[in-house]
Formats: structure tokens, sequence, C-alpha cells
């Protein structure tokens, strides 16, 4: 007995530990199917030895708690979890348990797509968004309400003519896959550490305690279910309609089938094709349509009766690990790869794989020869998952991180709120040095044409430039001699290069690279001087005093002005023409746009949309993409976006022309 509470003890830790990583930390260190085994067997050896019953197992408890940084409150109606299932026999046993306890076989069963996101519970009252909560412990919830309300897709206010009076609708908080991959291309160019993966983002971002960066985040919120005690439809597949009819986003995948065969086989669909959905998912869920049945059904401590989650099982293979390659990004950040011998996983060959950062590579203390093991599903990017015990390398072959910069040998620093250690030799580094070229000459910053990736290697490597102050004093003779330049393609670059000398100072701010300093911190930096000396004046306290520039972008702001070859570069872009402060035309000091949320769409006689975006910036107003009932005004042009239109119709949003904007700010 000794060694069966010992074993029930363990799990118990482990489970605790797994839910804090997961649920808190963002941070699923080992996979789904092996959690859910861990669990199957702890609920197991309780069930045989009730006399090691612990009300406080995690086996009794939704989720993974609640956190001490928001408020909790209670769920109307408790928000339960679902039983998971990995094989057609489960859900053959799932299937006979309801057919025995209803005592009938024609069953109705909505099959819905399972969001791979973080659960949320939404409560309305008389058509107004009252609450927002996370799942909690499924009693009670962190209060999340203001950071759920700057997510477009929930709606603050219904417009439809019919809703219950008070109901809960629940939801999965998801980051679309292309929005993902454009989230983290970002953070690669401001010099940032790259989320993991869309779920881990999207867990984090709405327990962050700031709801403006929670707004910039590309959060979706999907919905799934409804409950209140003013409803009278009696099938779930009509619910999801109704949330439709409210204007809740519920994607159109679900199906209504009448009998299990045809469960699984829009199972064994979508687990082919989900690689082709623009969202992630993690599974299938099987609920009873009928609610009368539902109610009959009931729940466990845990789980509805009614309901299952067939989950997909992400490849997880074992492969030898050859080496890790520590690679150097345009900021300095040193990130570690691992070099694997090559293995087929959901369909391509994997060789690399991510360890995205010091402090994951020293916890597996990965050794050459180890054998690991390797999962893509629901990753962007294949990364090691953890490390076979019994078939590992030899102890002295255990790699270790670098203390110089593999590029330039330069000692490597870590700052104590980083993740990552980094090179500071940021101007004579090579991947730094072409990584600032290629930052500066990209589409949102001076967006020079001709000027390729390639282009730009082969140009340092020759000597021909070393810092982006060097593309405007090009030997144009010399790169005409090299291979693969003919007249037109040097012309070309020639032609792209002076008409970037007209870009604003917001764009060359953005595009000389000073870490942190992104795309939105550019402009909103831009709103409080008129030039780079002025910034080249701010102290810290007067940087983090600017909105969205928080202490990490202020001190970073401040070291990049502080190095001397920073300050030769802007001289030498200031001698060749480029704005450094800003363009007359555009100042308006009345801020008669300030506290404004403006979107742009369709083509315009007098400005191009740029210019237009220009004006309203430099007036203090703020741009926006997608229509929300926050939006002060559409500017809209010829070929407006109907979908805009419509919706802006909907909410009673004016829409304007570029004649009353003028009017608007003369």
């Amino acid at each position: 007995m000794k060694e069966i509470k010992s074993r029930i003890l363990e799990l118990r830790g482990l489970i605790k530990d797994h839910n804090h990583n997961y649920y808190d930390l963002n941070n699923n260190i080992i996979s789904d199917f092996e959690y859910d085994k861990l669990l199957e067997e702890l609920i197991d050896l309780e069930n045989k030895y009730p006399e090691f019953y612990d009300i406080e197992s995690p086996s009794r408890r939704v989720g993974g708690g609640l956190s001490d940084k928001f408020d909790s409150d209670t769920h109307i109606f408790p928000m339960y979890s679902l039983d998971n299932t990995y094989s057609d026999e489960e859900i053959d046993s799932w299937h006979k348990r309801i057919v025995k306890t209803l005592d009938i076989s024609d069953i109705e069963f909505c099959c819905e797509l399972k969001y791979d996101g973080t659960s949320v519970n939404l409560l309305y009252e008389n058509g107004k968004l009252i609450k927002g909560l996370t799942r909690g412990d499924g009693v009670q919830g962190d209060d999340i309400t203001k950071n759920l309300k700057t997510i477009n897709s929930i709606p603050l206010k219904l417009n439809s003519i019919s809703f219950p009076k008070k109901f809960e609708i629940r939801g999965e908080i998801i980051i679309l896959t292309e929005s993902f991959k454009a989230l983290n291309k970002n953070r690669e160019l401001n010099g940032e550490s790259l989320f993991m993966n869309p779920r881990n983002t999207a867990s984090g971002s709405i327990k962050l305690l700031d709801s403006k960066e929670v707004a910039r985040r590309p959060l979706e919120c999907f919905l799934y279910s409804i409950v209140s005690n003013d409803l009278t439809i009696n099938e779930h597949s009509n619910l999801l309609n109704l949330a439709r009819d409210m204007g809740f986003k519920v994607p159109k995948y679900d199906k209504v089938v009448k009998s299990i065969d045809f469960v699984k086989e829009y199972i064994k669909y979508w687990n082919k094709e989900r690689e082709n959905l623009p969202f992630e998912i993690d599974g299938i869920v099987i609920k009873v349509n009928n609610i009368d049945y539902q109610k009959k059904l009931g729940f466990t401590s845990k789980f509805p009766r009614w309901a299952i989650a067939y989950k997909f099982k992400a490849e997880n293979l074992v492969t030898k690990l050859n080496s890790i390659s520590f690679n150097v990004g345009r900021t300095g950040a040193i990130t570690p790869v691992a070099n694997l011998e090559p293995v087929l996983i959901s369909g391509s060959i994997v060789k690399r794989a991510s360890l995205h950062s010091y402090d994951q590579m020293i916890k597996y203390k990965l050794r050459v020869n180890d054998s690991v093991f390797v999962e893509k599903g629901g990753e962007i990017i294949p990364k090691i998952t953890g490390i076979d015990s019994n078939n590992r390398g030899l102890q002295e072959d255990e790699i270790v991180f670098p203390y110089l910069c593999p590029e330039c040998d330069t000692t490597l620093q870590k700052h104590e709120s980083e993740a990552n250690y980094f090179c500071p030799n940021t101007i004579k580094c090579r991947p730094q040095a072409i990584g600032r070229i290629q930052h500066f000459v990209s589409r949102k910053a001076m967006n020079i044409d001709g000027f390729g990736d390639e282009t730009i290697r082969l140009l340092y490597d020759k000597g021909l430039i070393n810092d982006i102050s060097d593309i405007y004093n090009l030997d144009y003779y010399r790169i005409s001699k090299l291979e693969g330049f003919a007249q037109k393609s040097v012309d070309n670059l020639k032609k792209g290069i002076e008409d970037s000398k007209t870009k604003s100072f917001q764009k060359v701010l953005y595009g000389i690279g000073i870490r942190y300093v992104g795309e939105s911190a550019s402009k909103n930096i831009i709103r409080h001087i008129n030039s780079i000396y002025d910034l080249i004046e701010m102290d810290f306290e007067t940087l983090s005093a600017i909105n969205e520039i928080g202490d990490k972008t202020a001190n970073s702001i401040v070291s990049y002005f502080k190095d001397d070859l920073n300050k030769k570069i802007l001289e030498k872009l200031y001698n060749v023409g480029l704005n450094l402060s800003k363009d007359e035309k555009f100042i308006n000091t009345s801020n008669k746009l300030e506290g404004k949320k403006i979107i742009v769409s369709g083509v315009f006689k007098n400005y191009s949309r740029d210019e237009l975006i220009k004006i309203i910036e430099t007036n203090g107003g703020e741009i926006k993409s997608s229509v929300s009932s926050n939006t002060s005004f559409i500017i809209g042009g010829d070929k407006m976006g109907g979908a805009k239109k419509n919706k802006a119709q909907d909410l009673n949003i004016p829409i304007i022309t570029e004649e009353d904007f003028n009017n608007l700010i003369s």
C-alpha cells in the first residue's frame, strides 16, 4: 500500500506541475496524450483505493485554477471540461453508455472542431456584455473583462432583434495561423523573442495586465456554447445558429449526423484536412444534439456525459540530435537550433527544431547523440519535447551554451528580464549588420526596390556596404561588374535608393532599427518630437511617459543614442538628405483628431492611402484596420470594401468622403 500511496502522491504532484506550466506559464512541457495518460492512471488508482481520497486532487478539478493577478468571479453555470478520447474504440464505448442511459438508439450528434485556444465565458444581460471570465477551476474564473473588450470579434452590444435576457456564452480565444506568423515576423524585426505557438500566445495575451498590449495582439474569439435559463431552443446546433444571428463568430464547420459511424467519418475527414484550416485545432468535439437528452445524461464532477473530445495525436517521433547551431539575429539575440537526423513528421521532412531560448536548452541538458522527441502537430516550428532517458549521448558530450558570439567572438550579455543571451556588437557582427540593412530597406521602412536579401549579403561580403548609411554612397560601377547585375538591375537599384530619400521621418525612425522600436512605437514617438535631435535629448523618464513605450523600449532608445557609431550613421543619413524631422506639410498642432479611431478604405482622388494615414497620425488620430463599435469614422473612397461598409452601417459608424475629411482638418 505504501507504493500505491507514493505513486498517487507522485502523480498528483506531476499533474499539478503540468497544470501550472500549461495554464499559468503557457508552457506545455508534455503532449496532451501523455498528460491524459497520467490523469487516467491517477483516476484509476483513486477509484481502486478510495482511502487515499483528497478533495484537492487534480483529478477532481477543472482547468488550471485561478490567478492572483486578477479578481475572480463565479460562473452562473459551472464551466466543465471535456473527457478526452484518442481511439474509435473509446468513441464506441462512450456511445454505448449514452444509448444504455437514454434507452434509445436513434440519437443525433453535433460534431464541431475543437479550437486550440484558451477558454472564456462571457455574460450578457439585455444584450450587453457584462463580464468575461477565464475557465479557472470551472466554478470561478479570473475576471478579464477589460482585456476581452479589446477583441473585435466579441460584441459589446448585440444588434440582433432576438436574444435571451440573460445568458452565458462560451468560446475559445485563438490566433489565426497567418496572424501568428505576422506577429512573430514583427517581433523578429523588433528584436523580440519569438512566440512558440498560437495557443500559448493567445492564452498569455488575455492574461496581460496592460489591456493596450492585449489590443495589439491579433486575437479572435470563436464561440461554441450558450447556457441560460431563458432558452426555449432544444437543439445544440440551433443554439449555434442563434449565436451567429446575435453577431458572434461561430465558424461554420459544425455538422449534425445521425449515427456514430458518421461521427467517425467527420473525425477522419478533419484529421486529414486540418492542415488546410486557417487556425489550429487539436481534435473534434462530439455532442448529443438534443438538449433534453443532455439534461437526462447530466454531468460527472468534471465532465458532461453528453459530450466528448476526440483528440488528434500530435506526431511525436524520436530522432537523433547531431548538434546545436547558435544563430545570431538582427538584434543580436542568440537562438539555439537543434540539428537532427532527418525524420518524417506530419508529411514533411524535419531536419531542424527550435529550442527558442537559452533557458529551454539548459532545461534539457542536451548531449550530442541524444535521442530526442520531436513534435510538429499544433506548432508552426518543430520543437523538441523531451529526451529518451534510456538512449542518451555521453555525459562529456553535453552541449554548452557559448559565452562568445559565434559570429564575431564578442562576449555575450544577458539581461535578467530576457530569456536569451545577445551579442552587443551591433555594428560589426555580420548577421546583425546584414539584418539591420535588410530591415532598413524593407517594405514597412524605406521600401527600396532591388535590394533583396541575397543582394545585401553579396554587397556586404564584397565590402561595398557595411551599414545603412553606405546605401547612399554605393559604387554602382563596381556593382555592375558583379555576376548577375545587368545595367537595368543597377539602374533600378539606383532609382529605388533615390526614391527612398522622400520617405517620412517615421519610416526612417522605424528603419534605423532601434531594438523594441517597432512600427507602432515609432508612430507614437513621432507624435511627441519634431526631429531626431529631440529624441536624442530625451532621458529614460521622458521616454517611458510616452504612450506604449515601456521601460525596455525606453532603455533601448537611450542606449542606442549613447553609441557614437550610431550617431555617426545618423549624421551620414542627414547629409545625404533623409528626413530626420517632420515634414512641415503635415505638422498640425491643433490635435483635432486626438482620441479618434479612424479607418481608411478605398481609392482616393487627391491622396494616396499612405498620405491620408500620415495626415491622420500627425493630427493625433489613430489608424484602425477593422470596424468595431469603438470606430470614430471611416474615410471611404472608391472601391471601399463591402464588408466594412455593411458593418459600419450596422453599427451606425459614419462614413465620410475625402472632401469631408479636408473640411474636418482645415
